[in-house]
């Protein structure tokens, strides 16, 4: 779903959704796996793009060998950020240049320093279009592209009653403790 890669491992997975909850704002528009040029060799994990006019690169790695293989690291944004599990980092922070950020279970732990880019703008546009292209044709030839809008809005509605339902059962567990005397017993305490 996030990537279109099924060979992709769960923390893969994992990382690529808090990289895309943590930068999911209004004016940023980002995409997962962009190859750069229209035959190019090089591909960003995940890039962003604001309505400043600012590019963002986002490398994932969830291991040692990972993060230290020759497969090329493609930071060409202005900024350009590591995406790992906190474990990685402890272990290789040191290694990180300190113009590279690192984001850690969706937060920012290291901040980047800008750069220039390190490719043409307009290339870095035409490979965005052209993969969030990609992106909706994969949805659309699903069959139902409106499923994710649909699956969002009953996982919101689901959440208000969750919390509605909530704040009935305290309503009711004081009520009970005030009128009955009741006391709250957690499991284990007498």
């Amino acid at each position: 779903m996030w990537g279109g890669n099924m060979a992709k491992s769960n923390l893969t997975l994992e990382l690529e959704r808090e990289i895309w909850e943590a930068t999911r704002k209004q004016g940023v528009f980002g995409c997962f796996e962009v190859t750069m040029g229209w035959w190019g060799k090089e591909r960003v994990d995940y890039i962003t793009y604001d309505t400043k006019g600012i590019w963002r690169c986002y490398e994932i790695k969830v291991s040692r060998s990972d993060f230290r293989s020759k497969a090329a690291k493609t930071f060409i944004g202005h900024y350009n950020y590591y995406v790992m599990p906190k474990e990685l980092f402890e272990e290789v922070k040191d290694e990180i240049p300190g113009y590279i950020g690192v984001y850690v279970k969706g937060a920012c732990v290291k901040n980047p320093k800008k750069q220039k880019l390190g490719i043409d703008e307009q290339v870095l546009k035409n490979s965005l279009i052209r993969s969030l292209s990609r992106e909706f044709a994969k949805q659309y030839r699903s069959g139902d592209p409106s499923t994710v809008e649909v699956l969002s809005r009953r996982l919101r509605r689901m959440e208000t009653e969750r919390n509605r339902y909530r704040a009935d059962y305290w309503d009711l567990m004081q009520i009970g403790m005030k009128k009955y005397g009741l006391r709250w017993y957690r499991e284990g305490t007498e």
